[in-house]
């Protein structure tokens, strides 16, 4: 079966990397991962396939009765990807500073989405595309990243997504254009309605 298309924030359909059964797979290895961990157990899986099994930056977002419980991931290609989805499901669901662990009452009705990553490459400020790159910016040991959703979601231009990114690494917001480094990525974004 054919992966099917991604298509970014925008609407633009781009090819997928990961079938339907890939993206299920990853899915449920989340929601097992978050199960484990509520009932204070260890998660561990065996890696589902070789390509599964490839280092992949991802980030998974956690959302309750439609509101946000939160979002961990790893920009960098530190762990296969299946174990990365289950650590950074888990630290999602327990870990995210911005809320409180998630209870055991609200598993059951938790909707998990991945964002699964390419590999960062250097882009100039003009070849950035809205709905279509992720962006990290970085100067010294200061560093930023926002997903190719977030300038979507907010409405921002390209500048604007520039600026935001630069004081997420705690930058002033003209870094941009002041010497400090410019990445992107793409991220195949599916989740538990989306798969």
């Amino acid at each position: 079966m054919s992966p099917p298309p991604e298509r970014s924030s925008t609407g633009a359909s781009y090819p997928a990397e990961f079938s339907s059964e890939e993206r299920t797979i990853l899915l449920k290895l989340a929601h097992a991962a978050i199960a484990t961990a509520a009932a204070g157990e260890y998660f561990s899986a065996e890696p589902p396939s070789a390509h599964l099994a490839e280092p992949r930056g991802v980030f998974t977002t956690i959302h309750v009765s439609g509101k946000l419980r939160g979002c961990v991931g790893y920009p960098a290609p530190i762990a296969p990807l299946y174990r990365a989805v289950a650590e950074t499901a888990q630290a999602a669901a327990f870990e995210d500073s911005r809320f409180p662990p998630l209870n055991v009452e609200e598993i059951p009705g938790l909707v998990v989405s991945l964002s699964v990553l390419s590999r960062l490459e250097p882009i100039r400020a003009e070849q950035i595309e809205i709905g279509r790159h992720g962006l990290v910016i970085s100067r010294a040991n200061q560093r930023g990243l926002l997903l190719p959703q977030v300038p979507v979601e907010h409405g921002w231009d390209r500048t604007t997504f520039l600026e935001q990114t630069c004081k997420k690494a705690g930058l002033p917001g003209d870094a941009w254009r002041e010497g400090a480094t410019i990445e992107a990525f793409t991220a195949e974004v599916f989740g538990d309605s989306l798969a």
